[in-house]
């Protein structure tokens, strides 16, 4: 299996996860959508020495993995060329902000150590979210939620077709590079002489086979409108949950969570 088919095989994988029953998969895509961008721009909004109210945001998406029965394992599986990009964004910190913050027992711990943990959190915690988005959520209805609030018609109609020409993108290049490699046994990769005529082929024939299947979604109908997935029976009050675990999220913010409780229990 070569890394196209590794590709598709993965995206396959991430259609099945998001065509899956749970209380979760049921909500709207817009609460879903709403939820999201309510959590990243909270957990974002933290400052970067406020390490324990940040810990207490994980709590959100780890319940929801639960409740959609998607392993949080799955995320960090998916993600894991993106995840070594995230750990790196802010490890320059501790060399910059060596002030001490916190001590623990005889060991000082400087800022730029406590902010680079933190903004770690931040990519982590976003990246488990965003993802569970994707893994509730099929393109087209996510493209319906965002055209229900009036979201540009040319953006979701590309954003669709993005993901659907993607596929057709990496199965031109499996089978080319299958045919590559049965007229070239036991050589790795491809020649650096064959690359132009390998990406000119692969330019007309995907243009060809996109070609097929836009025609197709117009004769079925498709003029930029979502209307097709409709078809499928949400939870009426998902809004309403939305919006409580959205304001449960901006408390978060606020209040310091972990070290009220921590308070109560120390009394």
């Amino acid at each position: 299996m070569n890394k196209a088919q590794k590709a598709m095989l993965e995206m396959r994988e991430m259609d099945e996860l998001a065509s899956m029953s749970s209380f979760v998969h049921r909500m709207s895509p817009l609460s879903k959508l709403m939820m999201t961008i309510v959590y990243i721009a909270v957990t974002a909004s933290f400052n970067r020495y406020d390490l324990t109210g940040l810990v207490f945001m994980v709590i959100f998406p780890v319940i929801l993995y639960q409740m959609s029965y998607v392993p949080v394992s799955t995320c960090f599986i998916k993600l894991r060329g993106i995840l070594p990009l995230i750990l790196a964004v802010g490890i320059l910190n501790p060399f910059f902000d060596r002030a001490t913050v916190m001590k623990i027992g005889s060991l000082e711990i400087s800022g730029g150590v406590i902010s680079m943990i933190t903004l770690m959190m931040k990519g982590v915690f976003s990246l488990m979210f965003s993802f569970l988005l994707m893994a509730t959520t099929r393109i087209d209805e996510l493209c319906q939620g965002l055209r229900k609030i009036h979201f540009p018609r040319a953006i979701t109609s590309l954003l669709l077709l993005t993901y659907r020409y993607s596929s057709v993108l990496l199965r031109e290049v499996s089978n080319m590079t299958d045919a590559y490699h049965l007229r070239a046994p036991g050589q790795k990769g491809i020649h650096i002489s064959a690359w132009g005529t390998f990406l000119g082929q692969l330019l007309l024939r995907t243009m060809d086979r996109g070609d097929s299947l836009y025609n197709a979604m117009v004769i079925r109908g498709f003029s930029g409108e979502f209307l097709y997935a409709g078809n499928k029976e949400y939870i009426r009050c998902s809004m309403i949950m939305a919006i409580i675990v959205c304001g449960l999220m901006i408390l978060s913010r606020f209040y310091n969570i972990p070290a009220i409780i921590a308070g109560v229990f120390i009394k």
